[in-house]
This record gives structure tokens, sequence and C-alpha cells, in this order.
């Protein structure tokens, strides 16, 4: 079982980059420990965001700064134990969330979120996955009218300054469009109108991994932990016992990526944010048809096809830290008072992590100093946004091609 690339990491951009690779005429093998689209691809809010043109930044006011110490707020909570060990990379993420290196690269991080749409909806067409998307946008919900107005002018500037596309709400005209919302609390809303929506965003992955396979693509299971260097390439071994070997390794893990490339000398300053979500009947006499971000509380609520999905912010916490979904416990409570939750639909919460850099970018390219291994991760909160565009960006890479845009930015020799 010889290949041209192996491609380690079932998820969207695993997936993704192994069709890119497929197009360009490279045999492709898809690794993995199960099957495809079962971990942080699975549990995301399932928004093709293209509105997302500046990255998370660090809060730089110090009463934001003050109130999430206390770990209280519903949008970012932290184990303390974990702390010691982000310190460095949150410090990093701090200094990078300055207004002059921010606009540098909210700049660069823009140039990829253009490419969101085009890409999936290639890779939609050709797997025929149109049932599970909605073309609608979404819903960020705005509590008073000093926020309201600030959320008008920043999404006006975005239209401006990178072409997003958005509608103003007043509370009439929300409660209009949505009225199983409780429009008393809010003073209005930002419909982002460009992106697109997923039913079962785990499913999205699956059918793009079902359209590798039946392109001659071959999906094997194993540790890719097991990845060893050989004369003739790379090799692991399937949970079989069988060896799989490929001229050149791609390195897709997500939030596992460091745990392999730092046994090849790549190390960068890679740390989780945690997020957990839930299902929720709906109720028979109110309704929910957006996904709905309650900005100023920090949950968003998706009506997906198990349920009303309710998923939360960011927890800093050590990948592997045993579960605590206490943001998912306060904010249930918050969003049943505005929106139409019915009982809980999963036994336990799920739990998954999403995988930052502290200059907020993704990492794509070749691993310095280690002849044919590349990577692709620490997307943050957009690589299933941003897998499809990854993908074809990476493939240009690997292939001699000249990507759509500068890969400088997103180089894994770049400083941190």
């Amino acid at each position: 079982m010889k290949y041209d690339v192996l491609v380690l990491g079932a998820g969207m951009v695993g997936v993704s980059s192994a069709l890119h690779l497929q197009a360009r005429g490279r045999s492709v093998v898809l690794f993995d420990r199960q099957a495809a689209g079962l971990e942080t691809s699975f549990g995301n809010a399932g928004i093709i965001q293209r509105e997302a043109v500046r990255p998370y930044a660090f809060p730089r006011a110090l009463s934001v700064i003050a109130g999430a110490a206390t770990n209280r707020r519903l949008d970012v909570r932290y184990h303390a134990a974990a702390l010691r060990h982000v310190a460095g990379p949150l410090l990093r993420y701090f200094n990078h969330s300055a207004s002059a290196p921010y606009a540098r690269i909210a700049a660069d991080y823009a140039s990829m979120i253009a490419m969101s749409i085009d890409t999936h909806a290639e890779l939609i067409r050709a797997a025929q996955a149109e049932s599970l998307v909605k073309k609608q946008g979404w819903l960020m919900l705005m509590r008073s009218e000093k926020n309201l107005a600030a959320a008008f002018a920043e999404a006006d500037l975005l239209h401006r300054e990178n072409g997003v596309n958005h509608r103003k709400l007043n509370r009439a005209e929300l409660a209009a469009l949505e009225p199983g919302i409780a429009k008393d609390q809010l003073a209005g809303a930002v419909h982002w109108t460009d992106p697109w929506t997923l039913r079962s965003p785990g499913e999205l992955v699956q059918a793009y991994a079902a359209l590798f396979t039946q392109r001659g693509g071959e999906m094997r299971l194993g540790d890719a932990l097991s990845l060893e260097k050989q004369a003739e390439g790379w090799q692991v071994r399937t949970q079989s016992g069988e060896t799989v070997t490929a001229k050149e390794v791609v390195i897709a893990l997500g939030p596992w990526t460091t745990r392999l490339t730092e046994r090849f000398g790549f190390a960068p300053p890679m740390f989780v944010k945690r997020g957990y979500h839930m299902h929720y009947a709906a109720l028979p006499d109110r309704k929910l048809a957006h996904w709905v971000l309650d900005e100023e509380r920090g949950y968003l609520v998706a009506p997906m096809k198990d349920g009303l999905r309710l998923t939360t912010g960011a927890e800093l916490a050590l990948l592997d830290s045993p579960s605590t979904p206490t943001q998912l416990r306060d904010a249930e409570p918050v969003a049943r008072d505005l929106l139409p939750l019915g009982d809980r639909v999963d036994a336990v919460p799920w739990k998954g992590a999403r995988p930052c850099m502290p200059d907020m970018k993704p990492v794509i390219g070749a691993v310095p100093g280690v002849e044919g291994m590349w990577c692709a991760f620490g997307h943050g909160h957009q690589g299933f946004t941003l897998g499809p565009a990854t993908g074809e960006l990476l493939a240009a890479l690997m292939t001699g091609e000249t990507p759509h845009i500068d890969m400088q930015p997103f180089s894994p020799a770049r400083r941190f």
C-alpha cells in the first residue's frame, strides 16, 4: 500500500486537503483513528462564516479581562491548573491583539475567509450535499441599543472594507423574522446574509470523505502517532497491523497536531479553546429558523438536524483534562429565557477543542527542516469554514502551483 501522500486527520481540513491533492493527480490515503468528521468538525456551530474576516482577538479592555478573571462569564472560562501551561502562548496572543499587529493579522486572515464560500460550494456540488445547506445567513442578537448601534457600525465597516453583506434589524423587524424569540429582551440584530449554515456539519465532512473514496481515494484507520520516517518516505500502521507508506505526509490532526510534529522538532506554541454543545427538542408553538448568537452573553443556538444545538464559547483548559461543562450549564437557563428550547436530547454534553495559534492564523505549508512533511492546523474557531480553502492552498504549494493568495503569513516557518 504505497501512495504519493498520506493525510493524517479526517476532519474538515484533512478531508479537504485529501480531495484537492487527489484532484491534482496525487494518489492519497486518508488516515484517522475513527471515521471522518467525528471530532472537532462534528461539534461546531455549522456555519461557513464568510463574515468572519476578523479573527477572535484577546480582550484588551481591563473591564473585560477583570470579568473573565472571576471565571463567571458565559463566553469564556478557564482551568486554573492549565494557566501555567498556556501562559506563554496567551501572552503572545495578547500582544498580537494590540491594534497595529492585529490590523495586519486581520488583513491576512480576510484573504482566506474570502475563499470560504466558493471553495465549499465546489465540494458541496460535487458531493451532492445541497440538502444539508441553508443559504440564509445567521443572526447576531443584541440586547442594548448602545451595543446594537456599535454592531451596525462595525457591520458597515466590514462591508466597506471586505465586501461583507448584512441587514440591520430593529426589534420589530427581528420579531417578524423570528417570532419565536422573546423580542422584549432584545434591541435588534445584525443579519449576516453571506454565510451558509449546515443542518449537520459532521455529515458534510462525511459527504466530502465519501466523495474522496468515490474518486478512488483510500480511507484507513489507525493511530497517527505511529508515523515513522523511512528511507522511501513515511509509514504508519493500521488497526489491523498493516503498513501504509507514502512519499509525503500531511499532518492535519487539529489540536493533536503538535503531539506528533514535536517528535520531528516542530513544536509551535499552540493552545486549545475547548467548547461544548447540547441538543434540545423544539417547542411545538415556537420555532427557530435561523442560527442565532446571543452576542452579549456568549452562546449560540442553531436549528440542527438533531435538535436545537446550544454551543458554548471558549474554555481554556488542557486538551485531555476532564470535561467541565459549566458554561453549558450556566448558558442553558439564559438561552431558555430567550429562545424556544425544549427538553435536553443528548445524554451527556459533547466536548471538543479548537486548535489556536497566538497570532490567530492557521499554519499551512512545509514543516521546517523535515523533508516531505507538510501541515495544516491551527484554525481556531474557523476550521470548518476554512477547510476547503486550506486544502486548495496546501495542494497548490505541494504541487508547485501558485496559490491564489500570499501564503507567507501562514507559513510554518514564521515567528509565532
